[in-house]
């Protein structure tokens, strides 16, 4: 098997250039670093947006259902009939929707993180 040739001795380089050097590469390791925290944040935050759109809709659902049973129940302690029945109805309508978006929200979370 043949050895590599020796080139003989490596001129030694001045401090000031190791250091300069050094110092070039921690710069660069430390911008790789910054632009790997950048895009792990940047999917998060990518990740996070459907479900919380979603938590959003829930609220004004939930929002909603409350303002229903509040004008059905002005409305029954108007007339003292019907219009309660509605009120529920509606009620249990928007509660409905806002628990089925809020439970598919949890589950975006879940699944996307």
């Amino acid at each position: 098997m043949l050895k590599p040739v020796d080139p003989g001795p490596q001129p030694e380089r001045p401090i000031g250039e190791l250091v300069s050097e050094l110092i070039d590469d921690g710069k660069a390791y430390a911008r790789a670093e910054f632009d790997l925290v950048k895009t792990i944040a940047a999917a998060k935050a990518r990740a996070l947006a459907m479900p919380a759109a979603l938590f959003g809709a829930a609220f004004v659902s939930a929002l909603a259902a409350v303002t229903a049973l509040a004008v059905g129940v002005v409305l029954a302690l108007a007339r003292l009939i019907g219009p309660l029945l509605g009120g529920l109805a509606g009620l249990l309508l928007f509660a409905g929707i806002a628990a089925g978006l809020g439970w598919y929200g949890a589950q975006r979370v879940k699944r996307d993180l």
